[in-house]
């Protein structure tokens, strides 16, 4: 379905932010782009939104692709009307809208009330607490309902690829099980691809089948999620040392990610 192949982006045409990063999402796929703050995970998924613009960035070399067609300089509006679309990181809903109002902004490319009433009755489905909130202002709404309330305003644009850009921030461990496990739904139910940046490694792992490790704006490594899970580094440095030994008892001992050593 997208396909990135070795691109660079630069902004301010100064700062090189991602330099040749490489990815595939197949037809129905769920794929975790993992990494540290700073790694480059947001804009590779602004890169192929085209939301590169508004920051002073752009795609200064390589190739995006969506089902074949290369995304190039299209517009983000395009990109959406292509069936790309992203869930900004810190939510971004409406907060003087309600939830209903904010899924209807979001579809001005449906011409029919009937087509927006069955999405909104689609997202309610997956979304059950914004239909109890639906005449309260967005503002208002707790953390993980807002949360909830961009990811379907997300769906009402019927994305084929929906990005999602760190979902679990400053959410309780609970809404985060709960809103994983109704991405993983959409994704099951409606093959959907889906592409997951995330810092919660752990989270994102149980609920995609492929995954990339960037670093310092560079894929190092990729593979199955069960294939990175069982990485003694990924291990190491990305589920909190998950099965190692306690090296913090072993004197002089100092572990170095093998991709930089």
């Amino acid at each position: 379905m997208l396909t990135i192949e070795n691109i660079e982006v630069v902004y301010d045409h100064v700062f090189l932010a991602i330099k040749g990063v490489s990815l595939e999402v197949g037809e129905g796929g769920a794929v975790a782009l993992l990494g540290s703050n700073g790694a480059g995970k947001s804009t590779t998924l602004k890169a192929i939104s085209g939301l590169l613009a508004p920051e002073r960035g752009e795609v200064t070399r390589g190739e995006l692709a969506f089902r074949g067609r290369n995304l190039g300089t299209l517009p983000a509006p395009q990109r959406v009307g292509l069936g790309i679309a992203q869930v900004l990181e810190g939510r971004r809903v409406f907060g003087h809208l309600t939830p209903l109002e904010n899924l209807i902004a979001a579809t001005s490319m449906h011409r029919s009330r009937a087509k927006i009433s069955d999405l909104t009755e689609r997202v309610f489905t997956y979304f059950p607490r914004l239909k109890q909130r639906a005449s309260t202002q967005a503002g208002y709404l707790s953390g993980g309902e807002q949360q909830m309330l961009a990811i379907g305003r997300a769906l009402m644009t019927e994305p084929q690829l929906l990005m999602l850009d760190e979902p679990s921030l400053g959410l309780a461990p609970n809404l985060v099980d709960e809103i994983f496990d109704i991405i993983q739904r959409i994704n099951r139910e409606t093959r959907m691809g889906i592409l997951l940046v995330e810092q919660n490694a752990t989270a994102a792992l149980d609920i995609v089948d492929h995954a990339y490790l960037i670093e310092n704006g560079r894929v190092v490594m990729s593979g199955t999620a069960d294939e990175l899970k069982k990485n003694p580094d990924v291990q190491e440095f990305y589920l909190g040392g998950v099965g190692r030994v306690d090296y913090r008892n072993v004197k002089h001992y100092r572990r170095r990610k093998r991709w930089l050593a």
